[in-house]
């Protein structure tokens, strides 16, 4: 069957998802919302693609009943998922922007909907005023985090995650293949957060609309400049288009930060130029610059890579190392701090293993490190001292069969910094991550002292998402994170770069700064076979902080990583 362009499995479980939280929001029958998300539970969990599953009709896959079965096949050709649509047309947009609030459920947002307050500004301002306070099931506290949660959407409402922005701009650049389709923007620079998807082409507009027919929606002109706008699947994207000799002009001013293209524009100008998408010119007379490299050989002027194109790195970037020295998923050996079914995770650890050696070839991928949860974290399903033991006997079973695999816990940071396991099972792990994962609103000063420590433990390996941010829906907790850092490096404590694209933490500003006093781990969090793909999002934090594999620990294989967690331990006695 031919099937809707550009969905992927990850459209699939987002749609299913969606459905049971508007399901839920409307009052309808709960067990349709709990089928929903059964579903997409299930379909998270396998690593079969879009066309094997379309040419399965979704057949055989556990908690994928017939209903909802046909509702996903008319989904793949049709591009439209029909419950989620029924649903949402039941709800103002104004309601569903709701979502965007940390910590607002479905009946959380029906009862602030049933009391008038349908909208984050109206909420916002009932936040303010009281209003929010006097409603039912909420109070002043509730209130205040309320307000905090909500000026921090608002904030972020018109930015993407970069695994968003990169999926729609990758697709994009497939299909302009033949145009010389690129990436740009935000997404090609490795921001944490996406503002519009761009692509760059060699062609004309005419061209460009002829190959994005029925695939962005309401493409046109943007006024005066040598772009197209439209948005896919709600995401805002612009695809711009030159001849062969403007491209390399256009790319410079696609492929930067505003700052750094007003920088460029001026510096042109100052040497009788003039710079824009359209081209570089001279007393009107278009330059033939095909590529970027052109541009700034005509202007005098160094190329600064497309990483460092942002004002952190006025003054620095020619210091850095050059892209060709930077780290690339490549490098990568160990995909350390993953999950199984042990603890919340969605696969068995034997299939994590089997995923993380079947990326290798330059993806990544050659030994798993695991890092399910201690047993704090009984919301995700913890491990208990007893449970642990046999998952770590399991672990060195399949050691023993030869599989690559390393016995790691994320282990949770409790309140006053001692970690969630005594010193003598730590001691039976090959390694530790350490992890915030409760009481986000401590004071700031005592979160610093929690967190330096939990990095001064003589146990510790890896330091686990440092802030505790997730990108778009709320801030890291409030801390000194500088003296946090400085005790990882006064205690050889690595410090960890999450891929996950909802947390990218350590966020790039704050690699960039400490690059030479710590060592890093790009790790990805992955809770599924899918997601040790992940490390991609993580190097490109780590690019714009100008790492080099060397400062990043796992690049070591497996016996020369065990060798330094050896060294580790011994250093601090």
């Amino acid at each position: 069957m031919s099937t809707a362009p550009d969905l992927t499995r990850k459209s699939l479980v987002h749609a299913l998802n969606s459905t049971a939280d508007l399901l839920d929001l409307l009052g309808e029958e709960a067990f349709r919302a709990q089928a929903y998300r059964s579903a997409a539970r299930s379909l998270e969990g396998l690593e079969a693609d879009v066309p094997e599953l379309a040419a399965s009709s979704f057949a055989g896959i556990p908690k994928v009943g017939k209903t909802i079965a046909a509702e996903l096949v008319a989904y793949l050709h049709t591009g439209t998922f029909g419950p989620l649509e029924d649903a949402a047309s039941q709800i103002p947009p104004s309601v569903l922007g709701l979502f965007r609030v940390r910590g607002l459920g479905p009946k959380k947002i029906r009862a602030l909907w049933d009391a008038g307050f349908d909208s984050l500004e109206r909420l916002r301002e009932g936040a303010q005023n009281g209003g929010v306070a006097g409603t039912k099931g909420f109070g002043a506290k509730s209130a205040a985090t309320i307000l905090e949660a909500v000026d921090f959407a608002l904030a972020s409402q018109e930015r993407q995650s970069l695994s968003t922005g990169l999926d729609i701009s990758e697709a994009l650049a497939a299909r302009l293949k033949d145009l010389d389709g690129r990436i740009s923007g935000d997404a090609r620079r490795g921001l944490d957060t996406v503002r519009v998807a761009r692509v760059t082409v060699t062609g004309t507009a005419q061209e460009v609309t002829a190959r994005l027919s029925g695939v962005v929606e309401d493409l046109k002109g943007v006024e005066k400049k040598p772009v197209l706008a439209g948005r896919v699947d709600g995401v805002p994207v612009e695809i711009a288009y030159a001849d062969a000799d403007a491209r390399g002009a256009l790319d410079l001013m696609m492929g930067g930060s505003t700052a750094y293209r007003e920088e460029l524009r001026a510096e042109a100008r100052a040497r009788g130029f003039d710079l824009s998408g359209r081209g570089l010119k001279k007393d009107g007379v278009l330059i033939p610059t095909p590529t970027e490299q052109d541009v700034t050989d005509a202007l005098g002027l160094p190329l600064r890579p497309a990483e460092y194109r942002e004002p952190e790195h006025d003054g620095l970037w020619q210091t850095l190392p050059p892209p060709e020295q930077l780290i690339t998923v490549g490098d990568l050996r160990g995909l350390l701090h993953t999950h199984s079914v042990w603890s919340d995770g969605a696969a068995t650890v034997r299939e994590m293993v089997e995923a993380a050696v079947g990326l290798g070839n330059g993806q990544g991928g050659h030994y798993l490190g695991t890092g399910d949860h201690s047993r704090a974290a009984h919301y995700a399903n913890g491990l208990s001292i007893e449970r642990l033991r046999d998952y770590i006997a399991e672990i060195r079973a399949l050691q023993a069969e030869g599989l690559p695999v390393l016995a790691g816990a994320e282990v949770d940071i409790l309140d006053d910094g001692s970690l969630d396991y005594p010193d003598e099972e730590l001691l039976a792990l090959d390694y530790v991550v350490a992890s915030v994962h409760s009481l986000f609103t401590l004071d700031p000063a005592r979160q610093t002292e929690r967190l330096v420590r939990a990095a001064s433990h003589p146990l510790i390996t890896v330091l686990g998402h440092p802030t505790g941010r997730l990108l778009l829906r709320r801030p890291g907790y409030a801390l000194d994170l500088e003296a946090v850092l400085a005790a990882c490096e006064q205690n050889g404590t690595v410090v960890e770069i999450n891929a996950n694209a909802a947390r990218l933490d350590l966020d790039w500003r704050d690699a960039l700064r400490w690059r030479e006093r710590l060592t890093f781990a790009i790790n990805t969090d992955a809770h599924v076979p899918g997601g040790l793909a992940d490390t991609r999002f993580g190097v490109a934090v780590a690019r714009k902080a100008g790492l080099r594999p060397e400062q990043v620990i796992n690049t070591l294989d497996q016996p020369e990583f065990l060798n330094f967690v050896a060294r580790q331990r011994a250093a601090r006695g």
